[in-house]
């Protein structure tokens, strides 16, 4: 099908102010019916396909089931669990019936989950098992407006007794029930939608605050899904796979807004340890990730090198010189002489197509990363193996996305240029500012926050940036963020970060040097990775704290700081390090949900580490606890190697 096919199918759609999602969806599930597959699981080792018919069918029996429990319009559906067809067909069923869904990310702890439905003033809570049920229980009393936990896995909840309880089967045979003396409701309640009505609440991460609820309405999914579309049409025989969390707004955007307008089959892995193994199974045509998913098929990859042959090593190392010259020549628009095509198609045969095969990339036409900075090395990797990847900016309160790259006007050192019908501007404090149908209508319970944010119609970002001169939009950091160095230069933070990140011996790093005389670094070492190279150079260790101590470790990470070094001012040069003696964790409130560092809380937590770094101290000794996801907290000590950071071949 030609581009103009796909933008002639995708046009079909009008969206008014009176159309909601589950208008489309009805829409949808009448065009396609019993004779396409909306979605996929897997289950057993069985993909176990559910049409369009089927999915209204489900959808229908809940949203019956959860206005008899007493959902009226405005009630909040709390959810958490898996991806999985029933989280969607609950989710839909709360907007059939005039509700408004609200996503859990699956690991939130505690207090995470009583903060957000105690915030929401949510009514129901629909867990996927007894994990998420137990959390629901345990926070319930301090949550008066709860009235129903709904769960769906029944493993492990035989002998749960309480009257808050039941599950997604019994509410789906009391919607067959209502549906059997009413008829026609379903119908009444969906045609009682407005596009104006909010359908989504959404928290944000809260990188620097507590999560803040982000009203989303039907209007503004559909607007942004569209606008999306409209750069890179999809088709309804296209595969999308379903594995990062609903919870997640860029999950949103591809599984509900384009999802549902295209029309294309949604795939849900078996489990989420799975996913990757799913992913290639299906080979989707389009896909959106973070930057950490990418990080982590680049690091597989390099893993694999490491472990070839001499022979292997160096076929690879002379394919992606081909791939990363070829890859260059379409950043700068410059074409490409016969010879370095022939070249490529030879490596392509070799190489490309094996690497692709592997991460289950073969297929995609749109690959998309957001959510935070993807360093330049990760993103010549994947063009020079020829994946079209390209970077999105969006945020939670532009229901996902404002910019984008073109197929044909990638630079890896910017995010592209907005999406139809929206419009970037950047302040004379450099901040960015975005206006579309999509942008949200405000905070919940938050009219100050709102105020802060939304001014005019336009959306306050708190990011800083800038329009380059092709018209290309480049975000420079979080305003908060941003570093002054010594020379008084400003400086990101973030991008050293990523830039580190492309070794796949180092999973995370903190960059310190903000109005501080030199730039130092607190680095979390890739266990895995780093371990394997131990074990492979007869060097014992017993657990991460020990490995990420030992000296030839230092030394190991301190190549990829020399080789970043190379191409900063001096100003910018890393000058000194620290390897950590843990990952950081979510759990202790170090990274959000969608892990991204909370660099105020990190920075003020190992004060004590980059005080030290900034000192003549060599080593450092540390006592601190860690948290773990069922509460346990344990209390470590370690003592932390302080290292310059050598110019090559000086010691």
């Amino acid at each position: 099908m030609s581009a103009e096919d796909k933008q002639r199918t995708f046009s079909e759609i009008s969206i008014t102010k009176d159309l909601t999602l589950p208008k489309l969806l009805v829409r949808q599930c009448h065009k396609f019916g019993a004779g396409k597959v909306a979605m996929r699981e897997k289950e057993y080792g069985i993909w176990l396909p559910v049409t369009w018919q089927q999915y209204l069918e489900n959808v229908k029996q809940i949203t019956l089931g959860l206005v008899s429990l007493g959902m009226v319009p405005g009630d909040k559906v709390i959810m958490i669990g898996d991806n999985r067809p029933e989280a969607l067909w609950t989710e839909m069923a709360a907007m059939c019936g005039g509700g408004i869904g609200v996503w859990l990310f699956q690991d939130c702890l505690m207090d995470e989950v009583k903060y957000i439905v105690d915030h929401s003033d949510s009514k129901f809570y629909v867990a996927e098992g007894q994990e998420e049920v137990d959390k629901a229980l345990a926070i319930r009393d301090q949550c008066p407006r709860l009235e129903r936990i709904i769960w769906d896995d029944p493993k492990g909840l035989r002998h749960y007794d309480d009257p808050m309880l039941i599950s997604l089967e019994e509410v789906m045979k009391i919607g067959r029930e209502k549906e059997a003396h009413n008829p026609g409701l379903f119908d009444k309640l969906v045609v009682q939608g407005k596009g104006d009505d909010i359908c989504l609440l959404f928290y944000t991460s809260g990188t620097t605050s507590l999560p803040k609820g982000v009203l989303l309405t039907h209007y503004n999914m559909l607007t942004m899904g569209q606008n999306l579309m409209r750069v890179d049409p999809c088709t309804p025989s296209d595969d999308f796979v379903s594995y990062l969390p609903f919870a997640w707004i860029g999950e949103q955007m591809m599984s509900i807004s384009c999802g549902l307008q295209v029309g294309y089959t949604i795939n849900f892995p078996e489990e989420p340890e799975t996913a990757q193994q799913n992913v290639r199974e299906i080979g989707p045509h389009v896909m959106f990730a973070p930057p950490r998913l990418y990080e982590q098929f680049t690091r597989t990859v390099q893993v694999k090198h490491l472990d070839a042959t001499w022979l292997k090593r160096k076929i690879f190392d002379i394919c992606m010189k081909i791939g990363y010259h070829n890859a260059e020549l379409k950043f700068e628009k410059k074409p490409i002489p016969v010879h370095w095509k022939f070249l490529r198609s030879l490596a392509e045969i070799g190489l490309y197509s094996k690497i692709r095969d592997h991460l289950g990339l073969s297929n995609v036409r749109h690959a998309y990363t957001g959510g935070a900075a993807m360093g330049p090395d990760h993103f010549r990797f994947f063009h020079a193996i020829g994946v079209n990847l390209k970077q999105i900016y969006g945020q939670t309160e532009i229901a996902g996305i404002s910019v984008v790259h073109r197929d044909d006007d990638i630079k890896f050192d910017t995010v592209g240029t907005p999406i139809p019908e929206t419009e970037i501007r950047i302040t004379e404090d450099d901040e960015i500012l975005s206006k579309s149908p999509s942008v949200f209508v405000g905070y919940y319970k938050m009219p100050e926050e709102t105020e802060k944010t939304l001014k005019d119609g336009w959306l306050y970002s708190g990011d800083t940036g800038f329009i380059d001169e092709d018209g290309h939009l480049v975000v420079f950091d979080r305003s908060k963020d941003i570093m002054i160095l010594n020379d008084g230069r400003k400086f990101s933070p973030q991008f050293l970060e990523a830039r580190l990140k492309f070794s796949p011996y180092l999973k995370d790093a903190l960059i310190v040097g903000h109005q501080r005389p030199y730039v130092t670094a607190i680095l979390c070492i890739d266990y895995n990775t780093v371990g394997k190279w131990a074990e492979d150079h007869g060097i014992n260790y017993t657990s991460y704290t020990e490995l990420s101590q030992l000296p030839l470790v230092y030394d190991l990470v301190e190549g990829p700081l020399r080789e970043v070094n190379r191409s900063l001012p001096e100003s910018a040069k890393i000058l000194k390090f620290a390897n950590l003696y843990k990952e950081f964790d979510a759990d202790d409130d170090e990274l959000t949900r969608t892990r991204k560092i909370r660099r105020a809380f990190v920075e003020n937590r190992y004060k004590n580490i980059i005080d030290a770094l900034y000192s003549q101290i060599e080593i450092l000794h540390m006592e601190t606890n860690i948290t773990y996801e069922d509460g346990r907290v344990i209390e470590i000590k370690a003592d932390i190697r302080l290292q310059d950071v050598k110019e090559r071949g000086k010691k």
